[in-house]
């Protein structure tokens, strides 16, 4: 059985956020044992999990906004201008949001025709839909990875 271009995509943002194997591991099990004191421990000059999942969910929230009304809001530089002052429950928050905006953003994908994957996203210039969902995709993959280094070494550390 063949899919479709949402089809796909969406099975593969769902591999690198929501429950995917295909690198073994995903965001979601990965954050899923985080307590506040390991996100924001610090290892060398290295991200933080807290930094990393803020980031990353600034991308998703983002861009599902944009797919939603048609307004291209956030900047690269604001992509890590998360709050200076956060409590455990911040952080908890801050993981419950980035499941929520990732299942949201694999569902409006899988709902995409094939037409709206290569229409453009947002403005020309930016590219087509398919080239930024696939760019949020390997940039998830890209700061997974980091992530799970990162909270490998914060283990070892112990």
């Amino acid at each position: 059985m063949s899919l479709n271009l949402a089809s796909q995509l969406s099975q593969q943002f769902r591999e690198v956020f929501l429950d995917g194997t295909w690198v073994v591991t995903n965001y979601k099990t990965e954050l899923q044992d985080v307590g506040y004191d390991e996100a924001f421990a610090k290892f060398a000059n290295h991200n933080t999990i807290v930094m990393l999942t803020f980031h990353i969910n600034y991308y998703i929230e983002g861009v599902l906004i944009a797919m939603t009304n048609g307004s291209l809001d956030i900047r690269d530089k604001y992509s890590y201008d998360m709050p200076q002052e956060m409590e455990a429950k911040d952080w908890i928050k801050l993981k419950e949001s980035f499941l929520k905006n990732a299942e949201l953003m694999a569902e409006k994908i899988s709902g995409m025709s094939d037409e709206e994957i290569m229409s453009p996203f947002v403005d020309e210039k930016y590219g087509n839909n398919y080239r930024n969902l696939h760019a949020l995709i390997e940039h998830g993959f890209y700061h997974l990875g980091q992530l799970v280094l990162i909270k490998k070494l914060l283990r070892e550390d112990k």
